[in-house]
């Protein structure tokens, strides 16, 4: 898979990417990115890629040249998304979809808004993070890449650990999970745990995966699946309410 970062900061997406599976994908030949300065398309002394909006009123807004003729040169295949807060709400089934495409394109907004022929025109959908707002798209584009790439057969360590992650398939939240120590400053691990009884672990587990799904997120389905083995992938962020990144400020 190829994933484009159209951009005014194409530097920002270089350490993040250096680091844990989405380098690890990338030495492994199944994952390649590449970042499209917007400036480059520029046309004025300046580089200025923004200017005020019509109809007055606050911030600025990023003009629709630098986007669309970056898109000339690059001729993506695939989805080309606008990160944005107006999107349609990001979610694991839509990592699970765009892990399928061998190349995705994100157009990452900044300052107060794109203009809306970028989003009307140019890309094939808008996605959101969350109902927050960030200082630019990169941060949105980042976390959704991630999302994706740890999806792709051969990026994570154990192939089975996507399948028993939170959100995975449709599923609810996932369960608590517990390492060694067996008691650590007076608190121990459930006993069902350390029991050997697989059968019962895999019953608890399903019945902490609904509690947790009831109680912190009741929107969601919770059926309290049963797993043979760990519940998350190490990898996975925190389970909160609402996402850890955002989108590209509107």
């Amino acid at each position: 898979m190829k994933v484009n970062f159209v951009t005014i900061f194409p530097e920002f997406f270089e350490g993040p990417l250096g680091l844990s599976i989405p380098a690890r994908a990338r030495d492994a030949g199944i994952f390649a990115w590449d970042a499209v300065d917007l400036r480059d398309y520029t046309h004025d002394r300046h580089r200025s890629v923004d200017d005020e909006p019509y109809g007055g009123g606050p911030g600025m807004v990023m003009m629709p040249a630098p986007f669309f003729e970056a898109l000339d040169d690059l001729a993506p295949e695939g989805p080309v998304i606008l990160v944005s807060a107006r999107g349609r709400p990001f979610g694991q089934a839509d990592a699970e979809r765009l892990a399928a495409e061998s190349e995705i394109t994100f157009l990452c907004g900044h300052y107060k808004d794109v203009d809306q022929r970028v989003a009307d025109h140019l890309a094939t959908e808008e996605l959101s993070m969350g109902d927050f707002v960030v200082s630019g798209g990169e941060y949105a584009a980042l976390a959704m890449t991630d999302a994706v790439v740890r999806l792709l057969p051969g990026a994570l360590g154990n192939p089975e650990a996507a399948a028993t992650d939170s959100f995975h398939g449709g599923s609810g939240l996932s369960g608590p999970s517990y390492t060694r120590p067996a008691e650590y400053r007076g608190h121990a691990v459930p006993e069902v745990l350390l029991s050997g009884d697989h059968a019962r672990i895999a019953a608890w587990r399903a019945e902490q995966a609904e509690r947790v799904t009831r109680l912190r997120r009741p929107e969601l389905p919770a059926g309290g699946r049963a797993v043979e083995d760990a519940n998350d992938g190490a990898d996975e962020g925190p389970r909160s309410g609402s996402p850890s990144a955002s989108e590209t400020p509107s």
